[in-house]
């Protein structure tokens, strides 16, 4: 009897226990998978402003960039391509970079494209290398847009396709672009 009590007692415990685990496993939020494609170049092997530009070639609604450097003439000529196409291009760079001659004429050269451009208020901190385009890519790694970072460097670049990441990324961008106390606009 006292074995049966024993027993009996045992196996309420232990469905307990499991009952309590099955429940605080499913109270957990649960991260869904994604189906993101990622690409990884590295320069100078890849020369991966190559592939960036190729993305600039087929975007259709917006391209957004927030980098330190943007001096690379294939960069500059592919956003205001992107620009006559109708595309929204914007692009968020570093202020104390602008004191690079080449760094200031790629962004003149954007801006009579009509592209705005914003800078940071506080020096030398965008550290960021980042593109969105049309909520599906986003891009990102070490490097700058600029021939260095294409040719010589040795600089990585991420693609990765997957519209949940693009938001994401998109909402950043679009965050400090709202900033007016961290960003503003070049003239």
């Amino acid at each position: 009897m006292i074995r049966s009590l024993l027993s009996y007692a045992c196996m309420r415990s232990c469905t307990g226990l499991l009952f309590w685990l099955v429940a605080s496993v499913l109270s957990v939020p649960s991260w869904e998978a994604s189906a993101a494609s990622v690409e990884v170049w590295y320069s100078p092997d890849d020369e991966p402003l190559k592939r960036v530009v190729q993305i600039y070639e087929h975007a259709t609604r917006y391209i957004f960039v927030a980098v330190y450097g943007l001096t690379s003439p294939l960069a500059v000529k592919a956003l205001v391509e992107a620009k006559k196409r109708g595309v929204d291009v914007r692009v968020i760079t570093d202020r104390e970079r602008l004191d690079d001659a080449k760094q200031q004429t790629a962004v003149s050269t954007l801006r009579e494209a009509g592209i705005p451009i914003k800078i940071n208020q506080h020096d030398g901190l965008m550290h960021l290398k980042q593109v969105v385009v049309d909520d599906e890519v986003n891009t990102n790694g070490s490097m700058n847009h600029t021939t260095s970072g294409n040719r010589y460097n040795d600089e990585r670049l991420d693609v990765i396709r997957d519209h949940a990441i693009a938001v994401k990324a998109r909402e950043k961008f679009l965050s400090m672009w709202k900033d007016e106390r961290r960003f503003s606009e070049w003239k």
